[in-house]
């Protein structure tokens, strides 16, 4: 899923000052652990482009964001009697430059080592190159282009007036090493690397180094691995005029399967806030429809009347990659019964790039709402506007203002929608995809947004109804830790995917392998996934699979066992990922079908895809009882010869395929692989038992794994393992287990919290199973790293090692489908 070089730009454990920061995030849980929910709260949950979330208890303490962290504002306000309260976001803090250079800064620079007196103003650099900003190796968005290690820059620049007293930022993109330098002064320095602007405050060093006239910034950077970057500018803070703007108190929240909601007081009024994606998966014109709602309501707690006016506001910042750097266009109009704002970048580069940390830069944002009198709409920005309906610059606001009149202790209600259109969504072997609601090219986006709106009503009820039992069920198989845990993982793992059609008119439901290298359906993040697909519309687990049969059976993959991705989301041009998975991705594959066929009632599904099943499954029984050194899913643990937990993989792949066979009448070929499947068992138990528990590799009894690909052959009925050897393991198991959950094995503390649910799921008792279920509950109410649920953690200070907002925790409802299928 991750290989070494990736995981080593993205999955950096920062050691200095680790003690203090977690003693710091712990006395923080003391105040307000009686309030927390969630790591991160889901807001707009449609598709990896359009993600929005709260990494804040509080709603109004920071400004919502991507998954990703880049900040994608929503900032909403409650005007009460002429008196505003803020209860949604929080302003994004606005810089301006000192340099007031234009877009394309000019700078001088070399790439051979530099003497000491490179970083001086009076330097001679007039053998340098010239070039502007960014500095990248990536062609796509290179100003100047930079390919080898180091690189040595230069920005001169000069000012009328010097405020020493005005705080200094830093405005800084850089990958990877760096060393800043103002008139010949070491200002700042920093290994590492960061995947967009921060700010960094360096008032304090460089008080005094400015003068009037001319100064220059010198650079000194240095890769280590990976990409190249550099772009970078001196700011001061701007005012915000809200800044004095009352916050309104947060009362509650509450997050459901398709639902947060939050309560404030404001002033005299009560107001509730919910935000809905209906992604309700019996329906997969509904799912694909990228719209979703905020829905306010509002009561007067004094039983008297008060004027009431709701301003939301959203930032342009969701439709750019870059907003520093990109310019859009947006427009206010009416569309029949609808008031709609709508904005893009200039650019609109579709489908031009692909990668992991990256916010999609073409396509359109639209805030709609009810025409009416009580509605006004309009954009701003730090341009003037077009005209009076359409305007362009950088980080515009689209406002939605909402007069409710008199408010008395009747509430008042009201809602807007917010939707993106992708215009295309994927390329799939170089052929272009239009997302799923237009894939005939015949819809508007203003036909998705009228239709919301008309079903808004019919389908507020219909989340409720299934968040409702959702609920109920997944608490009647597991508990209410359990089922906490299962509506957390629902939109998360949703939102991870995109749905399109192939040109063979097949579903594609293709998944980014969020924070972990940025993949396109990977085989290995669909399989811990799978059980929510499996209970709520198998029809998607076929459109994880879809693809991969399709790169095997076309020849564009030649090789004898599965592929492990498609790609770089959102270019599914052909696998990516640096190395094969042989053992792992076609015991996925195998197994998955099985759980298909069996979820459906048949296996028409496998014998469309017979030949390369079996040409898998005899893969598998050539080299999977007793692995050669190759990676697994868990590959940031590294290459593992003779990996128990893998060979379990692969007997219950084989066992797959002769349950299939069976289904299809094919009895001799069922026997066949039935009886090889349970000639493995001994053999495996023989080379992986290490007295009181089965060791994590064959060669070495001192060591443990948690076996959690046991789990298919009890939801699936195999029968094949005795049923001791998951109670010895189990058993084993329980002692280990730390604060935050059990380890994933011998080699180090951290784990994986699907894999735990999988390995709960083996218990047939509720003791047990919440043995391992009472940890991961208390890391995602605990977890110092706030994010949307991170499934790779340390398991004795919970703070994340890498990963964030994938799919993969739709595998906690692995115990809801082994309820369901009598297991």
């Amino acid at each position: 899923m991750i290989g070494v070089r990736n995981f080593i730009k993205n999955g950096k454990h920062f050691g200095i000052g680790l003690f203090v920061f977690v003693l710091c995030i712990l006395t923080t849980y003391g105040q307000v652990n009686h309030a927390r929910k969630a790591p991160a709260y889901p807001l707009i949950t449609h598709n990896p482009n359009f993600s929005i979330w709260s990494t804040s208890d509080l709603l109004t303490d920071k400004v919502t964001e991507h998954w990703t962290g880049a900040a994608h504002g929503l900032t909403g306000y409650l005007e009460v009697d002429g008196t505003l309260y803020r209860f949604m976001g929080k302003e994004k803090h606005r810089y301006t430059s000192i340099i007031a250079a234009d877009d394309k800064a000019t700078i001088r620079y070399v790439e051979q080592p530099q003497n000491e007196a490179w970083q001086l103003l009076d330097f001679e650099d007039s053998d340098w190159k010239d070039g502007v900003l960014p500095i990248s190796d990536d062609k796509s968005v290179a100003g100047t282009f930079w390919s080898s290690d180091n690189i040595w820059v230069r920005r001169e620049f000069s000012l009328d007036n010097i405020n020493d007293n005005e705080p200094l930022f830093l405005k800084l993109h850089h990958d990877d090493n760096i060393e800043v330098y103002l008139n010949g002064t070491l200002v700042f320095k920093r290994d590492g690397w960061n995947h967009r602007f921060d700010y960094f405050d360096i008032s304090s060093k460089a008080k005094g180094l400015l003068r009037k006239g001319q100064n220059v910034l010198a650079i000194h950077l240095k890769n280590t691995a990976g990409g190249r970057f550099l772009d970078f500018d001196l700011v001061n803070s701007m005012p915000s005029d809200k800044a004095k703007v009352a916050i309104a108190k947060q009362t509650s929240v509450a997050i459901e399967a398709t639902q947060t909601a939050y309560t404030f007081d404001a002033g005299a009024v009560a107001l509730k806030v919910t935000f809905t994606s209906p992604l309700l998966m019996d329906d997969l014109d509904l799912l694909a429809r990228p719209v979703s709602y905020i829905s306010y309501e509002v009561t007067a707690k004094d039983g008297k009347e008060h004027d009431v006016k709701i301003h939301q506001e959203v930032s342009s910042d969701i439709a750019v990659y870059m907003p520093d750097q990109q310019e859009v266009e947006g427009q206010a109009y009416q569309d029949g019964k609808l008031s709609i704002l709508k904005v893009g970048t200039v650019e609109q580069p579709v489908l031009q790039k692909g990668a992991d940390d990256m916010r999609i830069d073409w396509g359109y944002l639209y805030v709609a709402v009810p025409r009416g009198n009580d509605v006004r709409q309009f954009l701003s920005g730090s341009n003037d506007p077009k005209n009076e309906n359409s305007y362009q610059g950088k980080s515009l606001v689209l406002h939605t203002e909402i007069s409710l009149d008199a408010v008395g202790s009747a509430p008042v209600q009201r809602f807007l929608t917010i939707g993106y259109d992708e215009i295309y969504a994927i390329q799939y072997f170089h052929t272009d995809l239009r997302p799923w609601w237009n894939r005939n090219g015949d819809r508007s986006f203003e036909s998705q947004l009228h239709a919301a709106v008309k079903e808004y009503k019919k389908l507020m009820q219909r989340c409720t109804d299934f968040d409702s039992t959702l609920r109920r069920q997944a608490e009647q198989a597991g508990g209410e830790k359990y089922a906490h845990l299962s509506v957390l993982a629902y939109r998360q793992s949703i939102a991870a995917h995109t749905l399109v059609e192939s040109p063979k008119k097949e579903v594609l439901w293709l998944s980014k392998e969020n924070n972990s290298g940025g993949f396109i359906n990977t085989v290995d993040v669909t399989y811990p996934s799978s059980p929510l697909y499996l209970i709520y519309n198998p029809v998607l687990l076929e459109g994880m699979l879809n693809g991969i049969f399709y790169f095997s059976e076309s020849g564009k993959y030649p090789h004898p066992w599965a592929a492990h991705d498609l790609g770089t989301y959102p270019l599914a041009n052909g696998q990516q990922y640096g190395e094969p998975m042989p053992v792992e991705e076609s015991g996925n594959m195998l197994i998955m079908t099985a759980a298909i066929a069996h979820a459906q009632g048949n296996a028409a599904y496998a014998e469309k895809h017979w030949t390369v099943l079996t040409k898998w499954a005899d893969y598998l029984i050539k080299e999977g009882l007793d692995p050669k050194t190759q990676l697994c899913t868990d590959d940031f643990a590294g290459h593992l010869a003779r990996n128990a937990n893998l060979s379990v993989k692969a007997i219950m792949g084989i066992a797959s395929y002769a349950r299939l066979a069976d289904m299809l009448g094919l009895k001799d070929v069922a026997l066949k692989y039935q009886t090889i499947a349970e000639e493995m068992v001994p053999q495996w138990m023989k080379l992986a038992d290490a007295g009181d528990h089965y060791a994590l590799t064959f060669d070495d009894p001192n060591t443990w794994s948690q076996k959690y690909n046991l789990i298919w052959d009890k939801v699936l009925d195999f029968g094949l393992f005795p049923k001791e050897v998951i109670e010895k393991e189990l058993t084993y198991y329980i002692p280990r287990v730390n604060r935050y959950g059990l380890p994933l094995d011998s080699r180090k503390n951290y784990t994986k919290n699907d894999w735990i649910l999988w390995t709960a799921t083996l218990a047939d008792d509720q003791p047990t199973f919440e043995k391992f279920i009472e940890p991961v509950f208390r890391h995602a109410i605990e977890t110092p790293s706030r994010v949307p649920l991170n499934d790779f953690y340390d398991t004795t200070d919970g703070i994340r090692e890498n990963f964030k907002a994938r799919s993969v925790v739709g595998g906690f409802y692995m115990k809801l489908l082994a309820e369901k299928w009598g297991r």
